[in-house]
């Protein structure tokens, strides 16, 4: 053979980087076969492996050219091309399609089996014993035996993968003198993840005799590397070198493996091991396939029927709950009362979290402990969350596996903390191994080596649980779904007495407001009178009787102020809202030169930002509201030399706004909650004027547009006002009334 310069490279990888290693490209073929590569386009040889003869090599590519090949599509599986005669010797041939190359594979050709060729003997005998089978150990053992008899191999295992990617034998079949697998666990790193993704491409391989060396392919073109050449979908792949020494380690020279896809994914795999190497014909391999494809379409429909009457079974338990909670208001709190709460998920304690409150049954953690899975659940962001490995997930789960070594739980709400909790024990298991996984060991030539011992070896598991199934996890989401139809059902009932309520509140202002309407003419004629009195009787009336009749009249004005003041707040209720996108930009620079010619004389230092939001809102209330801000500024400011007034723009994830911040005399927070009510001041009326009613008009108007408000203070270091309104328009739960007059300024 000839050498080609860097495949010793790529024929002996660092075998501590296997996970890495270049499979689909090796750079060579297994030696019972022989390989062309051709150009798509017009045939023309681009590469071949190093062991054709000359004259057998020109005789294929003849053949090849004579034929079409047109029809063949990239990623396609590889299309049969019939048995050849290459100067006497029979070839079975086979071609698939790359990106970039056509791929034409040649095996030894056994004699033609007629009606006894292993495909007619698959269907005829044992299709109809695959589907009398009742459980899937008993459709592995059957295909262990029948994939033993067509191979013709030593010993035959069925296995599965689990969540891990560990494989465990569900069955086998072997000949005397072979080591049996029954029961035993086959680590997942025996098979990296690239090689599992070509069990998935290529459902077939065969490794003829462990001790092969492998036949490097020679290039046409010098710009093409051997090791460029795609062979994922070659039968001839020479495979890793770390494969055939872990094939050698377990005393197997031949191996044959076929892949089990379910849904496009890779649950399991029928391995085959001989003693002495062992070539199968096309025939035999093209059984073996059907084979393959028989058990995971027998398998598939089990697990499918079996998810369905599991199903069926929760889903009932699940309507019996839904109807003992239908007719109650307290749904979550009676919830761990219902028959069948621990029966659905097979679990030994449940709990439900509504906020800081927990209810339970069974055997559960302590109450903090539930209250931290809980908060860690809905950080989760998943409706549905389950695992059988909770502390390797959660630390806060640390110590807790006598009762909570596997969860499975809801969220009602996505806001709130509305949660139910599932919880299994841990269950202590002992899992035998094919060998001591760990002991892939660096050895003294500073390569790790896959380990030398397949003698069953032991290990004892903590922390895990029973997993929750398929079905188990499915209903739980459809349980969510029924609970949350309970809970918005409830909320639909809760709407309609608001709905009331509101109406009920509309009819109270629309009193308060005819009532405030009619005091303003008595205060009007009570301050009228006081000036006849005094312009008429001046001159006989005491000192006292004057200063008497003055705070009467006083008195008569504030009264009058608390009216129209009181109408005001009124009108904010009433009012209906006409939306539109207001730039805040030129509203708050308005304000601003407006207030600045209202006091001329007064030193203040405006701070405004360089942009503001544009939001969605009624532009007069809005405007009210923000006068409101920058007036109570300028008044609570007063004295301050200068005065410095701040107004920032807000951007927060709930929504945008502004925030005003003065010098004044600010407030104590214990207070806050006074600020935003009706008539509440928290300074003398002889040291700032108003009514006390101007923040509570700004807070009816933001709530009003979904909006939010907020202040905060430090005695006699000044005071934040701020509030946000919603980015997109909240849904109006009812009409406001018309507006008989426009909202008045304050």
């Amino acid at each position: 053979m000839t050498s080609i310069p860097g495949l010793s490279q790529a024929l002996d990888p660092d075998l501590s980087s296997c996970h890495a290693e270049p499979i689909r490209v090796p750079g060579a073929i297994q030696p019972h076969g022989r390989l062309l590569v051709l150009d798509p386009s017009d045939l023309q040889l681009r590469a071949y492996s190093d062991n054709w003869q000359p004259t057998k090599l020109q005789a294929a590519l003849s053949r090849l050219k004579a034929g079409t090949l047109a029809t063949l599509a990239p990623g396609a599986a590889p299309a049969s091309l019939g048995a050849w005669d290459l100067g006497g010797e029979p070839w079975d041939v086979s071609a698939h399609r790359t990106d970039q190359h056509l791929l034409v594979e040649f095996e030894p050709a056994s004699p033609a089996d007629g009606n006894e060729a292993p495909i007619y003997s698959l269907t005829r005998v044992f299709l109809p014993r695959l589907q009398d089978a009742s459980a899937i150990e008993q459709l592995a053992q059957l295909a262990a035996t029948e994939m033993k008899r067509l191979s013709g191999f030593g010993r035959c295992l069925i296995y599965r993968f689990d969540e891990a990617g560990h494989g465990q034998v569900l069955a086998e079949d072997l000949d005397p003198g072979y080591d049996s697998y029954a029961g035993h666990h086959f680590p997942a790193d025996d098979i990296p993840q690239q090689a599992r993704a070509l069990y998935l491409l290529n459902h077939f391989r065969l490794i003829a005799d462990a001790h092969y060396t492998p036949v490097p392919l020679r290039s046409e073109d010098r710009a093409l590397a051997p090791t460029g050449i795609d062979l994922s979908q070659a039968q001839l792949r020479s495979v890793s070198p770390v494969h055939l020494e872990y094939m050698r380690n377990m005393g197997t020279l031949a191996s044959m493996s076929v892949s089990i896809v379910i849904e496009g994914k890779l649950w399991g795999l029928v391995s085959c091991h001989n003693h002495a190497p062992r070539f199968i014909g096309v025939a035999t391999r093209l059984a073996c396939e059907h084979l393959g494809q028989l058990l995971a379409l027998q398998i598939q429909s089990k697990e499918a029927n079996s998810q369905v009457a599991d199903r069926l079974a929760l889903r009932q338990l699940t309507l019996d709950m839904v109807a003992h909670l239908a007719d109650s208001d307290e749904t979550l709190s009676l919830l761990p009362k219902v028959p069948g709460l621990l029966r659905f998920a097979r679990a030994s304690g449940a709990a439900v979290v509504r906020d800081d409150e927990v209810w339970s049954v069974g055997e559960v953690p302590p109450v903090p402990d539930i209250q931290a899975l809980a908060a860690w659940v809905a950080g989760q962001g998943v409706e549905v969350f389950h695992t059988h490995q909770l502390a390797a997930h959660c630390a806060l789960a640390q110590g807790l596996q006598g009762t909570a070594a596997g969860l499975l739980a809801v969220s009602i709400s996505q806001v709130h903390r509305h949660l139910i909790l599932w919880f299994r024990p841990e269950i202590v298991k002992t899992v035998t191994w094919a060998g001591n996984p760990r002991k892939n060991l660096l050895a003294a030539d500073g390569r790790i080596h896959p380990r030398l011992s397949f003698e069953s070896w032991q290990e004892r598991i903590r922390g895990t649980s029973l997993a929750w199934s398929p079905a188990e996890i499915a209903v739980a989401g459809e349980l969510r779904q029924a609970l949350t139809g309970i809970v918005l059902r409830r909320a639909e009932e809760f709407a309609e007495v608001a709905h009331e309520l509101a109406r009920v509140n509309k009819e109270l202002e629309a009193f308060s407001y005819t009532v405030s309407h009619d005091l303003r003419a008595p205060m009007r004629h009570i301050a009228g009178y006081v000036d006849l009195v005094v312009d008429l009787e001046k001159k006989a009336l005491s000192e006292r009787a004057l200063r008497y009749l003055g705070n009467v009249k006083d008195a008569a004005a504030y009264a009058g102020q608390l009216v129209d003041a009181l109408l005001d707040f009124s009108r904010m209720g009433r009012a209906a809202l006409k939306r539109r996108p207001v730039d805040m930009r030129v509203l708050v620079q308005d304000l601003v030169r407006e207030l600045s010619r209202q006091e001329p004389q007064r030193s203040v230092e405006w701070a405004l930002d360089d942009s503001y939001p544009e939001v969605f809102a009624d532009p007069l209330l809005l405007q009210v509201a923000t006068r409101n801000f920058l007036t109570n500024a300028l008044k609570y400011a007063r004295g301050r030399d200068p005065t410095r007034i701040a107004v920032r723009a807000i951007r927060r994830p709930e929504g945008d706004g502004i925030e005003v911040e003065d010098n004044g005399v600010g407030f104590k927070m214990e207070y806050v909650g006074k600020l935003f009510g009706v008539f509440q001041r928290l300074h003398q009326a002889e040291d700032f004027e108003g009514t006390g009613i101007g923040l509570a008009i700004v807070k009816r108007i933001v709530e009003r547009h979904g909006g939010s408000v907020w202040a905060s203070g430090t005695p006699d270091q000044g005071a934040r006002f701020g509030f946000t309104l919603p980015r997109v328009e909240p849904s109006a739960t009812a009409p406001p009334l018309p507006a008989t007059t426009p909202p008045r300024s304050p």
